[in-house]
């Protein structure tokens, strides 16, 4: 990497409801035009500090193993790190080869890994923190939607691994937000009541709380739930 390429300037981080930005890069599955590519899916592009490390070995291993549940879910995966391809295709062999972690073992990671040795994709999107790291890029997750919208954002350092289980419940959550008109409470998954819109009018706050509407509970006026049945939740969201 060239000293003008480390002095490059670090861009801001795109924000929740901008379109994700546009990029051509080489993969580990060959070129890819994101987010052009996966209009019409789910996807989560996330970044990791550097290949041939454990915590992202760890991640690598889980995400591959995961990777049909979340495809069950309309949901691609892109991984991405500032090493080139030929590193990345080492590390995903020896992961494959060499690589046991609870339970799994010969896992063959077949979702794209971007090689971004430039960080022009990594600083495009806000994954460089000089704070963190001024050569690795943070463990950054970006949830984009089938119009290629960034919908979530969760960033955390080198030193932590991510919670899978809460990606998973991150795509069910905002799926269902879009299907069922509704909202999802702290620590939401499907089965559990849901949060209404609140009311628009004098009227409706009324009306829910003299439950004159069915199914609907509501605290005070503003707080509002309904039971939203998890075979409906998966029916809508896995058959979407």
């Amino acid at each position: 990497m060239t000293t003008s390429e480390l002095a490059a300037p670090i861009a801001g981080m795109p924000r929740i409801g901008d379109p994700a930005p546009s990029f051509t890069a080489e993969t580990t599955q060959g070129e890819i035009n994101f987010p052009a590519d996966y209009l019409g899916k789910w996807v989560i592009l996330f970044s990791h500090p550097a290949d041939f490390t454990p915590v992202c070995t760890s991640e690598f291993m889980t995400f591959a193993s995961m990777q049909q549940e979340f495809a069950a879910y309309h949901t691609a995966l892109v991984g991405l790190s500032v090493d080139g391809l030929y590193s990345h295709i080492a590390w995903l062999r020896t992961i494959r080869d060499k690589i046991s972690f609870r339970g799994m073992k010969d896992i063959e990671v077949t979702f794209p890994l971007i090689d971004d040795v430039s960080m022009r994709v990594a600083r495009m999107y806000g994954m460089i923190m000089p704070g963190e790291d001024s050569t690795k890029a943070v463990r950054a997750v970006f949830v984009i939607d089938p119009t290629g919208t960034i919908r979530a954002i969760i960033y955390y350092p080198l030193s932590l691994g991510r919670n899978f289980d809460e990606l998973l419940r991150v795509i069910k959550a905002l799926q269902t937000a879009d299907h069922f008109a509704v909202a999802t409470p702290a620590d939401w998954r499907p089965g559990d009541r849901v949060i209404v819109p609140p009311a628009g009018s004098c009227g409706t706050a009324e009306e829910r709380m003299g439950g004159h509407v069915d199914g609907v509970e509501c605290e005070d006026w503003f707080f509002c739930t309904k039971e939203l049945p998890a075979q409906e939740v998966e029916s809508a969201i896995r058959g979407a």
